[in-house]
């Protein structure tokens, strides 16, 4: 049978057919059809990924038949492609999420979410989105039957306050925040509905993605794109932290492999634990600006402005930069070289090679 969902946001009416036997039984093993559903698309990790999956054409051998992209915004910025629908989804909505889960999928990235200064500033709304969303989520994939595969965009903001100087695999979750505290408590729900054996999932703990390509967001720790991206692009940025504060960073490439590898690894490989923080590299604010210097010459690193911002500053203070990452390591998982390589990629990724004078 099928359904038909309100209009989307390319302006389009989305016909849906509800899951049958018949495609559950073709959900697993080599060349398998594969139907995708990607929350949060809207985003720039989920723009691309969304595209690195369209150009890769499968995952782990088995043909991606089809992928949704669903968001409240940006998704005009994908590319029309036959094998991809775009559908307007506020996740806070059960009987929406619920709808556009009924056909089935065999994997489910979820990556909407409200980010970290907004959900802070916003109690009530950080954990409507991130929290309630992300359980809708959850039961939508459990009513298949089908044990789907999900993987889950976490944060390192899972920690917080007192840690040690280099953070292991194994040490316990102690959020700061509204943000990750909602996050923390949806790791735990992904694990637990894999226990059960309703979905087969996998949360990801994200260091901080630089550069991020696109415009300042809410997070927190938007101005450690800025002050790169902005500068090479001509503008000028404000770096509101003073040079020494410390970040642990990933970019925008790695992050992309992560979530495919994620996609392809067996369930076997995760065992009972059910969340990976992915590796990063420490770096240094003012080696950041140091190196945006080197590759790019005084005149683009002069645009940055140092303006202090004491409720950043405090912020960024609490995040924790050393971790260990062992475990992903061993998996296969991998962080970029240095900073310089974060900012050449950034640059022939975003900007065609070419610097602002």
């Amino acid at each position: 049978m099928s359904c038909t969902l309100p209009q989307t946001s390319d302006g389009c009416n989305t016909t849906i057919t509800v899951a049958s036997e018949g495609h559950r039984s073709r959900s697993s093993g080599e060349g398998a059809i594969l139907r995708i559903l990607i929350t949060g698309a809207g985003g720039f990790i989920g723009r691309k990924l969304t595209e690195r999956l369209l150009a890769d054409g499968s995952v782990d051998g088995r043909t991606i038949e089809h992928i949704t992209a669903a968001d409240l915004f940006g998704l005009d910025q994908l590319a029309d492609d036959a094998r991809l629908t775009k559908s307007e989804l506020d996740i806070t909505d059960h009987v929406a999420t619920a709808r556009l889960l009924a056909p089935g999928f065999d994997l489910v990235v979820h990556l909407a979410a409200i980010v970290s200064a907004n959900a802070e500033e916003d109690f009530d709304l950080g954990y409507k989105v991130n929290l309630d969303g992300s359980r809708y989520i959850l039961e939508g994939l459990r009513a298949l039957g089908t044990t789907p595969r999900l993987i889950f965009a976490s944060t390192l903001a899972v920690y917080g306050g007192p840690v040690p100087e280099t953070i292991g695999d194994d040490f316990h979750l102690t959020p700061q925040t509204s943000y990750g505290t909602q996050k923390a408590a949806a790791e735990l729900l992904v694990a637990d509905y894999t226990r059960k054996g309703f979905i087969d999932g996998r949360s990801l703990r994200l260091p901080t993605i630089v550069v991020r390509p696109g415009k300042p967001n809410k997070a927190a720790s938007t101005f450690a794109s800025s002050i790169i991206r902005e500068p090479l692009a001509g503008q000028q940025a404000i770096c509101p932290v003073d040079q020494d504060s410390r970040m642990y960073i990933l970019s925008p490439r790695r992050v992309i492999d992560a979530f495919v590898k994620t996609a392809e690894l067996p369930s076997e490989a995760f065992g009972t634990v059910r969340s990976l923080t992915l590796p990063g590299i420490p770096v240094r604010i003012g080696d950041a600006l140091d190196a945006l210097r080197r590759i790019a010459g005084d005149t683009v690193a002069d645009r940055v402005q140092h303006v202090p911002d004491p409720k950043i500053q405090k912020i960024v203070d609490g995040w924790p930069y050393g971790f260990s990452s062992a475990r992903a390591r061993s998996m296969g998982f991998e962080a970029d070289a240095s900073i310089d390589a974060i900012i050449e990629a950034h640059i022939e990724d975003e900007l065609g090679g070419r610097i602002a004078g």
